[in-house]
């Protein structure tokens, strides 16, 4: 119908500890819910944010994580929520040669806004887009 504004759009998934394998299969899930959502590189941007925030959940806690992501025309925001005790560090800048420690560099780099949040027995990393459809 025309002038109906559009309902928020949920994803909502869950990981289980250490299965890397979970991390394309969000990231699929993810650019279906998007569509053309803010156009192809606000898609981009969303998918490795949300990868990196999954790969940091599935590294380094035991239990796995639940991933959130709510899209509505003006904003998307994903969660990450893990069940281990304890705020993450703040992101400081990787070393030039190293691998890994970009995650929530990159989160704080790119994202409109994020945080980190405690939440019952663990903690939500989270960030939001701004944008809408292409």
């Amino acid at each position: 119908m025309a002038g109906k504004a559009r309902q928020p759009t949920q994803l909502l998934r869950k990981v289980g500890g250490a299965d890397l394998t979970a991390v394309p299969e969000v990231r699929h899930a993810l650019r279906e819910l998007l569509g053309s959502w803010g156009g192809p590189d606000a898609g981009a941007v969303a998918e490795l944010l949300t990868s990196e925030l999954v790969t940091n959940a599935l590294v380094h806690t035991a239990h796995g994580a639940v991933v959130t992501a709510t899209v509505d025309p003006g904003q998307l925001r994903v969660e990450v929520r893990d069940f281990e005790p304890g705020l993450a560090a703040p992101p400081v800048p990787p070393a030039d040669d190293g691998t890994s420690g970009r995650g929530l560099f990159l989160v704080r780099e790119f994202a409109d806004s994020w945080g980190i949040e405690e939440r019952g027995t663990g903690k939500v990393v989270w960030f939001e887009l701004n944008g809408g459809a292409a």
